[in-house]
C-alpha cells in the first residue's frame, strides 16, 4: 500500500468538492442567497483541507523497521541530545542492536536541539533489575550515538554493555 498515492487520490477528491463549493458560493452571490457567506467559509475550509492532503501526498509517512527490533518505551527525553529507553528484562544483546537502530531511526528529528553537545544524539537504552526484595537498580545494557544533522547516518556509533548482560543473568535467576 503507498500511502502517498492514497492521499494524492483525497487530494484530487478534495479539489472537486472545494470546486464545487466554489461554484455554489458564487451561485449564492448571485442569487442573493442567505447563506452566502457561509458558503464562503465552507469554501476556504475546504481549501484548506485539500492544501493539507497535496502536502500529505509530498511527504513520505513510511517509518523504517528494523527487523529483530523489540517494543521499547522512551522514559527520557530532553529533546536535545540525549533520551533513556526501557527495555523488558528478556531482551538479548541482538534484540538490542536492533531495538537501538530502530530507536535512532524513530527518535531522529530536525528539530531536536544540538546546541549543547557534540551534535550527536545519545540514545541508551536500561531495564529494570530486582538484585534483592525491595530493591530496584536501574541497568544500562548499551546505547547509540547518532548524528543530529544527517537523517542517514552511516557512522552510528552502537555500543552493547556485554557485562550487563550478566547481571541481567544472575538477576532472573533470583
Amino acid at each position: 500500500m503507498d500511502i502517498q498515492l492514497d492521499f494524492l487520490k483525497y487530494t484530487q477528491w478534495s479539489g472537486i468538492a472545494t470546486l464545487a463549493f466554489a461554484a455554489i458560493a458564487i451561485l449564492g452571490f448571485v442569487l442573493k442567497w442567505g447563506i452566502r457567506f457561509r458558503l464562503v467559509g465552507t469554501t476556504g475550509f475546504m481549501l484548506v483541507v485539500t492544501a493539507g492532503l497535496f502536502a500529505l501526498s509530498l511527504a513520505p509517512l513510511m517509518r523504517t523497521e528494523i527487523p529483530g527490533a523489540i517494543h521499547y518505551s522512551r522514559i527520557y527525553d530532553n529533546g536535545a541530545t540525549q533520551v533513556v529507553i526501557a527495555l523488558p528484562q528478556t531482551v538479548t544483546p541482538t534484540q538490542l542492536d536492533a531495538t537501538l537502530r530502530q530507536a535512532a531511526s524513530d527518535l531522529y528529528s530536525y528539530g531536536r536541539l544540538g546546541a549543547g553537545g557534540n551534535g550527536n544524539l545519545t540514545i541508551r537504552a536500561r531495564t529494570v533489575i530486582h538484585p534483592e526484595d525491595g530493591l530496584s537498580v536501574p541497568l544500562f545494557l548499551g546505547q547509540v550515538q547518532r548524528s543530529l544533522s544527517s537523517r542517514e547516518d552511516a557512522a552510528m556509533a552502537i555500543e552493547i554493555y556485554e557485562d550487563k548482560f550478566a547481571q541481567l543473568g544472575n538477576s532472573r535467576a533470583s
